[in-house]
């Protein structure tokens, strides 16, 4: 072992793979139940788009958290590895016929609906099957969050939700389709956020907005506050989990929840992201004029979001214990954007050393492409090895 990491298992295995830290998964799980449990009428499910990998998915369904999906994919994934239909809420702004009956068919929670025409859709399709959907109206609050540009969710400009000018109306004509049953409103303003007063200012546009609907007699029973609590990348050994505390003690501060009210949160990334890393190897140390090159066999086919959002990731050399030296780390793809990283210090490194790239249990996996027909990258959890 160096560090976490099983080495030895590790060079058995062909790389590039993701590996998965159940243990931390386990104790994030542990956290988030704790800090929820607190709070009365905390409901957590698990967003599924951040890792669907099979195991993972499992063993967050064990901790008893519901799932969150957006696709009808998502929704058979969550159901393969034990969720129930009961706990699988159904956003995004695209569904198809064949998803929506797949929702109708399983029966799910809630459909979190993005437009009045969907709504419409929904009801026409229920009414075939005479089955009554539960939706909550997912609203475009119009609060920024302090994250990436491509991971805002809640602006007015943004392709999500239900703008609040139109609420109301939306909500009438909900409450007049016969096979509609309207339960809630649904809120998500971005993903990677840290800093806990774009959560108290999402809080504070829910309160105007219950005062406003509880004039005119609305009976909301379910508030979704969607997801996007951020993690530490730069720091992931000595702050492996997340703030849950802060985060659920946000909430529980600032949303004025009516008596019975039911918050649903939709956490992805805070869950899964600390506990998955990318290995790959070292396939050559290249010398350019003014820079020195570790190419790896892991590409942007396997981790894309360097390549798409400039993310970081901490890079580790888990096979060297020599002094440091400075790379720029690329991949094999036939893409100038195929780097995971430039300018980084890792231990001198030779062919053949496996190198870790951290913090990509989210959006790492679940990601992957073929594109230069490469394969797709295989996940192992520690019990694998």
């Amino acid at each position: 072992m160096k560090g976490k990491f099983p080495i030895d298992k590790f060079q058995q295995i062909e790389t590039p793979f993701y590996y998965y830290d159940t243990e931390l998964l386990r104790k994030t799980l542990q956290t988030v139940n704790q800090e929820a449990g607190k709070h009365e009428n905390f409901i957590v499910h698990y967003a599924i788009k951040a890792n669907a990998n099979a195991k993972v998915l499992n063993i967050i369904c064990q901790a008893g958290l519901g799932a969150d999906c957006v696709s009808g994919g998502e929704i058979q994934a969550s159901l393969n590895a034990g969720f129930s239909a009961s706990k699988i809420v159904y956003a995004g702004v695209g569904k198809s016929d064949w998803e929506i009956n797949l929702g109708l068919d399983k029966d799910i929670f809630c459909f979190n609906v993005e437009s009045k025409a969907e709504l419409e859709v929904i009801n026409e399709l229920a009414e075939k099957k005479g089955k009554i959907a539960r939706v909550c109206l997912r609203i475009n609050p119009d609060v920024g969050a302090h994250t990436h540009a491509n991971i805002t969710t809640g602006l007015a400009e943004n392709k999500f939700g239900i703008a609040l000018s139109d609420m109301e109306m939306v909500i009438n004509e909900a409450l007049n389709l016969k096979n509609i049953k309207f339960i809630g409103l649904h809120f998500h303003i971005g993903s990677q956020i840290l800093d806990m007063s774009d959560f108290a200012a999402l809080c504070n546009r829910i309160n105007d907005i219950q005062d406003k609907l509880e004039k005119h007699h609305y009976n909301i029973e379910h508030i979704n506050v969607g997801g996007g609590l951020g993690i530490d990348y730069v720091h992931p050994n000595r702050m492996p989990l997340p703030d849950f505390k802060a985060y659920f003690d946000t909430y529980a501060h600032h949303l004025r929840l009516r008596p019975n009210q039911k918050l649903h949160f939709e956490l992805g990334r805070a869950i899964v992201a600390q506990c998955g890393t990318l290995i790959t190897k070292t396939l050559y140390i290249k010398q350019g004029t003014h820079k020195q090159f570790a190419i790896v066999d892991a590409g942007m086919t396997d981790l894309i979001r360097p390549a798409l959002y400039q993310a970081y990731h901490k890079i580790e050399n888990i096979s060297s214990d020599e002094p440091e030296e400075t790379y720029d780390v690329v991949g094999p793809i036939c893409e100038s954007s195929d780097v995971f990283a430039k300018a980084i210090d890792l231990n001198k490194s030779h062919r053949g050393d496996l190198i870790a790239i951290r913090s990509a249990g989210a959006y790492g996996e679940i990601m992957a492409s073929q594109y230069n027909c490469r394969k797709l990258p295989k996940g192992y959890i520690t019990e694998d090895l």
